[in-house]
């Protein structure tokens, strides 16, 4: 199996390296980057499975280097964990908003930041069930090449914006709990409810006019509406 490719785009240089050295235990290629000009360069370039990602940089901001990322169909699949010392919960909000897969904060365990990068890179290659494909209301998911697309026209998807959808859409008509889809999509990892409500937000604007199938279901969370035959 080939090894998942890291990139660490962080301006603290004891932190590269103590990142970088754990990393590398654990058998990840580690690639690193300590302005945000020139982590969105490598990330282009070298196409990392995930990328630890600081909020406050040199040059170009986190949430920059994201929004650049999540723009490009090319790099919009890299899974992204955002690192910085905010702790406000406006600056998750944002950060998920932005397309960020996860959130840490400093000071963390390196041992719990290495968990997380566990639980992400095994959630984004899992499900690998019998049928590759999903096409349902109009909406094809391609789980094996992790494509969404309506008609001919290919949906550029956040890593976990693509496990919601794919979730909701295996299941039509069943309601999700936000809790569901947190376990679903992300797991522990995310640990406010509103995430998922920018999340849906994000989702629903990106499939334009078939948005309106994923329904708020009140005092519960969403749901993805069957097909009817007035559809």
């Amino acid at each position: 199996m080939a090894q998942d490719k890291i990139l660490i785009i962080e301006d603290e240089t004891s932190l590269v390296e103590l990142l970088t050295y754990n990393l590398e235990r654990e058998g990840y290629k580690v690639i690193s980057a300590t302005d945000g000009h020139e982590g969105l360069r490598k990330a282009q370039t070298h196409s990392p499975d995930l990328l630890i990602l600081d909020l406050m940089l040199p040059g170009m901001s986190g949430l920059d280097v994201c929004r650049e990322l999540r723009s490009s169909t090319r790099t919009a699949a890299i899974l992204i964990l955002m690192l910085t010392a905010k702790e406000e919960e406006v600056d998750q909000v944002v950060g998920f908003a932005m397309g960020a897969d996860d959130y840490v904060t400093k000071p963390f365990s390196v041992k719990v930041l290495l968990q997380r990068i566990k639980v992400l890179l095994r959630r984004s290659r899992g499900n690998t069930a019998t049928s590759e494909i999903l096409e349902v209301a109009g909406i094809r998911i391609d789980k094996r090449a992790h494509e969404v697309s309506i008609g001919d026209s290919p949906l550029s998807l956040t890593p976990t914006e693509f496990r919601l959808l794919e979730t909701m859409i295996k299941q039509p008509g069943r309601a999700f709990t936000r809790y569901d889809l947190m376990d679903a999509t992300v797991g522990d990892t995310i640990v406010l409810e509103r995430t998922i409500d920018v999340h849906i937000k994000s989702l629903r604007r990106k499939l334009g006019d078939l948005g309106h199938r994923i329904e708020t279901v009140r005092g519960v969370g969403y749901r993805f509406r069957e097909e009817t035959e007035t559809d």
